[in-house]
């Protein structure tokens, strides 16, 4: 037996998948994965964890350079079924991949075989190191975050994962100090470089609310979304590579401005310390592509703060005109668009109920996410699908989502 506690707004309410079939109930799901764990492993699950995959309305690549970020959760997330062993085994089985992974607590070690699985890796080898008992574990996980699309779908996977292994452990912590341990993963045992939004907004957001988040102090506030406007998303196709060179490479030249200008600007630890007019006084003293890499992000930080007051103004049509001068910004200066983001940016701007428009995630492929009118969803959706297949020959998936709420506990076995 068991109780099920399920937030409605997790479930099929405010979310719309306009190119495929939309994702069952959160009750339904939540029934599915119990019966592929008690399949995989013979024996029933003890706890079932979610937590959301995210779209990024402005601030990309600031996160890793102490600044400022407007995210929001997906109605998209990761499942995570979970019961505990006592042998040091953890065996973990991916329903949405149909690829199973073990290891022992004793030996965590990366896989080449199941990547998939490195962030559970990560996880088993990290918690202990933070005081939380792990004696062994089964876990079963399903999502309906896309992979590669550039939503944070490795974000998910460890929070909704990590907060399982919580459970199990039958202790706690605060969100944010499982985000940061989840980030230490993927920095320390995964190997991308990332900062802290991702896992910040899977733990934290808040339903039909924005997260806006200062990187550096992890001070947070909601910014609620606009009444009579969604987010759409439309994914490329085109999966991006965050463990390939060129993310790791932004970071670095980030880091080789701030060492630079830092010897005419002293005081300066992070591209957060600088501001617009300061940059423009000092960017001869950089050399291309780091100073390019160096004006997006300062540049980008002033967007976001901006685009808070524009939005508690209801100044739409500046938030707008913010979030194409972002991706120009994203394409140009930090060069991480690719064509076909570019292009789907281009075929929404002149749909009449679309605020603005601009690639999210770490780029080199992955979605765009678009500020809409709720009466103007099919409209955006049909002409970015027909002018992006008149280009490339394929229609990309896109979908309607309002904020979601961040990471938690689903259902859990009582006596």
């Amino acid at each position: 037996m068991g109780t099920v506690t399920v937030n409605e707004r997790g479930s099929r309410a405010g979310v719309r998948d306009l190119g495929r079939g939309m994702p069952q109930p959160l009750e339904e799901r939540v029934a599915h994965l119990q019966r592929v764990f008690t399949r995989q492993f013979g024996v029933a699950p003890s706890v079932i964890t979610r937590a959301p995959g995210r779209v990024n309305l402005i601030g990309e690549h600031t996160d890793y350079n102490d600044g400022f970020v407007l995210p929001l959760a997906i109605q998209r997330d990761t499942l995570v079924a979970a019961r505990a062993r006592v042998d040091g085994q953890v065996r973990a089985y991916s329903a949405t991949l149909r690829s199973g992974a073990q290891w022992y607590l004793r030996d965590v070690e990366q896989s080449a075989d199941q990547p998939w699985s490195n962030y559970l890796r990560g996880l088993t080898k990290l918690l202990p190191e933070a005081g939380v008992p792990i004696a062994g574990a089964d876990l079963a996980i399903a999502s309906t975050v896309p992979l590669g699309a550039g939503v944070s779908s490795s974000a998910a996977l460890e929070m909704a994962t990590g907060t399982a292994l919580l459970s199990l452990a039958e202790t706690s912590r605060a969100t944010t100090t499982l985000a940061l341990l989840c980030q230490r993963v993927e920095n320390e045992f995964v190997g991308v470089r990332t900062g802290i939004m991702d896992q910040f907004v899977s733990g934290l957001a808040q339903a039909q609310h924005l997260l806006l988040l200062d990187c550096r102090t992890q001070a947070y506030e909601y910014v609620p979304l606009p009444d009579g406007f969604v987010i759409g998303v439309a994914d490329t196709g085109v999966e991006h590579g965050l463990v390939a060179s060129e993310y790791n490479r932004r970071r670095a030249e980030c880091e080789l401005g701030v060492a630079a200008l830092a010897a005419v600007l002293p005081g300066i630890r992070a591209l957060r310390d600088v501001s617009v007019e300061d940059f423009v006084r000092h960017e001869h003293t950089l050399i291309d592509p780091v100073r390019r890499r160096c004006r997006h992000v300062v540049t980008e930080n002033a967007r976001v703060l901006e685009t808070v007051a524009a939005l508690r103004a209801e100044a739409l049509d500046r938030v707008g005109e913010l979030m194409y001068a972002s991706h120009t910004s994203l394409r140009d200066d930090y060069e991480v668009s690719i064509p076909e983001l570019d292009t789907l940016v281009e075929a929404g701007r002149g749909v009449r109920g679309v605020v603005g428009s601009r690639m999210t995630g770490g780029g080199f492929g992955g979605s765009t996410v678009t500020l809409v009118e709720q009466r103007a969803v099919n409209h955006w959706s049909r002409t970015v699908r027909d002018v992006f297949r008149q280009h490339f020959g394929r229609i990309p998936r896109t979908f309607i989502t309002t904020p979601a709420q961040g990471a938690s506990i689903v259902w859990h076995a009582t006596d």
